[in-house]
C-alpha cells in the first residue's frame, strides 16, 4: 500500500471501527453466555430480556447481520424452553 494521506486515514478509521465493533460483539457474547449458563428459568428469563435487547441494538447498528441476530435469539429461546 502506498502512503497516501487518504489511504492512511482510511486505515486509522477502520482500526477505530474494528475496536468499537469488537466491544459490541463482546457484549453480545457475554449476554448470550449468561443466559446459556443459567439453570433457573426465572433468572434465565430476566437475562434473556437483557440479551435480546443487546442483540437487537447491535444488529440495528449493522455490526452483526440481522439473520445472525435472529439465529442467536432463536437459540436462546430454545434454551429457555428446555429449562424446567
Amino acid at each position: 500500500m502506498s502512503a497516501k494521506g487518504s489511504e492512511l486515514k482510511r486505515v486509522r478509521q477502520a482500526e477505530k471501527a474494528r475496536i468499537r465493533n469488537k466491544s459490541f460483539v463482546s457484549k453480545v457474547n457475554t449476554a448470550v453466555k449468561k443466559v446459556l449458563s443459567s439453570k433457573d428459568k426465572k433468572e434465565a428469563t430476566e437475562l434473556l430480556n437483557n440479551a435480546i435487547k443487546t442483540i437487537d441494538k447491535v444488529a440495528a447498528k449493522n455490526i452483526i447481520h440481522k439473520n445472525k441476530a435472529a439465529n442467536k435469539k432463536s437459540s436462546l429461546y430454545k434454551h429457555l424452553n428446555s429449562l424446567s
